[in-house]
């Protein structure tokens, strides 16, 4: 079979004025089950679409189909002549290991004047939520750092993104204020910054104390549609001088997915200030989730964990260091009670995220992992995550199947 690139020039050169194409395609299973889980075929679309809309019939099923720019980390081939690089995504039917699926999708352009079925909702100036069909998904708080009183400052010093429940009846993250006022939602900083000649200037962008805060600057991209939803911004971060040191563009992706929300996190860390040291502790540092102050206030003694090793009973924790094997997990998972409904959070982590990830747990709903990094302008930190959330428990074989998959994507080739 010729390459995926030879393929795609081919396939596309001669229908860049067409109004509408038809790839065909195969997905290869490979090792892992796959059902709910995206698929990604790359693309090339012809250089005219400003939008498109896509179905995918796979084995003669219809599917809801999404065509999106390339993903944050994605590598794409270079385009063919006078085209434009993008992604074909949907949601993989239920396919076991080993298994190959033959589809064909249909791409157009989007017809104007249609009501979305997933939209960005903006109060200017405070924050924008994600709603499929109505339903809360995400909510980005990214008010302007705000200096008139302690509070205000507090509130306002780190952009962050907030979790609804799977039915978007209830915000299942934190804000401000309450226990550890410096957690907050899902939120990636590190409280041990060192940077500039010598490493000699210092920041904390975990608990901005000492003048550091992390700033929303704009949004870089922004796409709905039936299968996703998904915003690229540009997030600076500043030391204690005020001045931005680092520039992060990050990138929120929350799928439509069945039984649950799929969130992908995906970041890039560039330096703007020479080289960047990263380090910190399990509880302020990294990629983190934290759950609302009900947890603390009324369903503590509720929360366990589900590791690759197994459930844990309620009140048994692990935390680096002092459990120095508590590393480098491929997913961990945080179970916990809101409004009598028990709920499962399941981080997955990615093998080519740096190493060695140090991971840390609390029965008030606060997990993650951090690591210890070495920023330049030549070495940018690249980062990618996924978060499932649905309600009801886990085992520990459903969560390996989603890392699994996501770990390890099915092989796609253009015919």
């Amino acid at each position: 079979m010729r390459t995926l690139a030879i393929l795609l020039t081919a396939l596309f050169s001669a229908v860049v004025a067409a109004a509408d194409f038809s790839p065909e395609f195969e997905v290869v299973a490979g090792k892992v089950d796959r059902t709910g889980q995206p698929i990604r075929v790359p693309v090339v679309l012809p250089a005219e679409f400003k939008a498109a809309e896509s179905t995918v019939t796979i084995d003669g099923q219809s599917l809801p189909a999404q065509v999106t720019k390339p993903s944050l980390l994605a590598k794409p081939e270079q385009p063919a002549a006078g085209g434009q690089n993008a992604e074909l995504v949907f949601l993989a039917p239920a396919f076991k290991a080993g298994a190959t699926l033959r589809g064909k999708a249909t791409i157009k352009e989007k017809a104007s004047g249609e009501k979305p079925t997933t939209e960005w909702k903006d109060t200017p100036g405070e924050h924008m939520d994600l709603v499929f069909d109505g339903r809360p998904v995400l909510r980005y708080m990214y008010a302007k750092l705000d200096e008139s009183s302690g509070d205000k400052r507090s509130a306002t010093f780190k952009p962050y993104h907030h979790v609804f429940d799977p039915a978007g009846k209830r915000l299942m993250t934190k804000g401000p204020g309450g226990l550890f006022p410096h957690h907050r939602g899902l939120y990636f900083g590190f409280n041990r910054i060192s940077y500039g000649e010598g490493f000699k200037q210092k920041a904390d962008t975990w608990h901005c104390n000492k003048g550091e805060y992390q700033s929303h600057e704009k949004v870089l991209a922004s796409e709905t549609g039936p299968v996703l939803g998904r915003h690229t911004l540009q997030i600076d971060w500043h030391g204690q001088d005020g001045k931005a040191f680092a520039q992060e563009t990050r990138e929120m992706t929350a799928y439509n997915t069945p039984g649950g929300t799929l969130i992908e996190f995906a970041s890039r860390l560039d330096s703007l200030a020479g080289p960047i040291k990263l380090d910190g502790d399990p509880q302020h540092a990294g990629f983190q989730f934290r759950a609302t102050q009900d947890v603390p206030d009324k369903t503590a003694k509720q929360t366990y964990y589900l590791r690759p090793d197994g459930k844990a009973e309620p009140g048994k924790f692990r935390n680096w260091p002092n459990d120095k094997q508590h590393i480098n997990l491929p997913w961990n998972a945080l179970s916990i009670v809101l409004d009598d409904q028990r709920y499962t959070v399941a981080m997955l982590d990615r093998p080519e995220n740096p190493k060695e990830a140090r991971f840390s747990e609390r029965d008030y709903g606060r997990f993650g992992s951090y690591f210890e990094f070495e920023v330049d302008a030549n070495k940018p930190l690249e980062l990618n995550y996924r978060v499932w959330v649905q309600a009801g428990e886990m085992t520990g074989e459903q969560v390996t199947r989603l890392d699994e998959a996501f770990v390890t994507p099915a092989a796609v080739s253009v015919k």
